[in-house]
């Protein structure tokens, strides 16, 4: 894996999405002591948001930290982008100072120019149509809290999004079940709907889109959801709550549907009181503060397997 960018899922074998969680395991248990300690010394990593970011950015700086590197954190209108530099320039001249790039976009094709025009890796911090930080750091809390991965269900519910998307590969690569609830006009796109076809027929497992979320919560052992309303669809929101709302909302009825012993999991940040309740979200079944801790361990799981 080392020196290879990280863009989405789909570009990772079952085995190497599996080291990823092995990694985070040593790490988690190991801290940043030892040899670990210094895994980065000497190497700087630039953190670009074009979007504002609170787990992903300070997991990323507290990891390289921890790592014994350098993280710069460079706002999109700090730098030359914001003034009309091309993607292509400015990962051309990041590769000739940093020694890797994590990158949160609006516009998955940004991540692609720059990983095209810089030798360094690029880690997807999150993009239109991917966000895999965030499925793996979700699987890794999964197998931690459940002891493992094949054969369990995972039941989204809410909008075919970034995290659905990821979700959809990473769940079907490693041989998690998942269904996905959704309107029919949110559904995840076609392509990420075959990549994830294709996976689950080599690890048999499966993959399902429905509109009715008691059909997908059903005996399920993760209950999964995000907001209705993503960054830069402020101008949908009306008509989005309009199509989620009351349907999609995971609440105590919802989760009442689901297997004894079910977990429930949200990214953050959190809508309360739009696609979970309060009493969901902090209630004895959330495990939403681990997996958002988690996303640290994996933070220097990536950093140590790709830099």
């Amino acid at each position: 894996m080392k020196g290879r960018d990280f863009l989405t899922l789909q570009d990772y074998s079952r085995e190497e999405i599996l080291s990823i969680l092995e990694q985070t395991r040593m790490l988690k248990k190991g801290g940043s002591a030892g040899e670990w300690g210094q895994a980065l010394a000497g190497r700087s990593i630039a953190l670009i948001f074009e979007k504002p970011s609170t787990r992903t950015r300070v997991s990323f700086e507290v990891a390289v930290g921890q790592l014994g590197g350098r993280a710069l954190h460079l706002g999109w209108n700090e730098l030359q982008l914001g003034r009309g530099e091309t993607v292509a320039d400015t990962a051309r001249v990041l590769d000739r100072y940093v020694d890797g790039v994590v990158a949160r976009v609006f516009a998955h094709r940004d991540l692609e120019e720059m990983a095209r025009h810089a030798e360094v890796p690029v880690i997807n911090a999150l993009s239109d149509l991917y966000h895999p930080c965030q499925a793996v750091c979700d699987l890794y809390t999964v197998w931690e809290k459940k002891g493992t991965l094949k054969g369990l269900r995972l039941a989204y519910v809410g909008d075919g999004n970034n995290v659905c998307n990821s979700l959809l590969i990473g769940c079907s690569r490693v041989g998690v079940d998942i269904t996905v609830a959704c309107p029919r006009e949110y559904r995840p796109p076609e392509q990420v709907l075959s990549w994830a076809l294709e996976n689950a027929a080599r690890s048999r497992s499966s993959v399902r889109v429905v509109e009715d979320p008691r059909e997908a919560v059903e005996g399920a052992d993760v209950v999964y959801t995000d907001v209705f309303v993503s960054m830069g669809m402020e101008e949908e929101r009306r008509e989005r709550l309009r199509a989620f709302l009351p349907k999609y909302q995971v609440n105590r009825d919802l989760m009442g549907r689901a297997a004894e012993g079910a977990l429930f999991m949200h990214c953050l940040p959190a809508h309360r009181g739009e696609e979970v309740t309060d009493e969901v979200i902090d209630g004895p079944r959330s495990i939403v503060w681990d997996q958002a801790e988690n996303r640290l361990h994996t933070a220097k799981a990536l950093l140590t397997l790709l830099f």
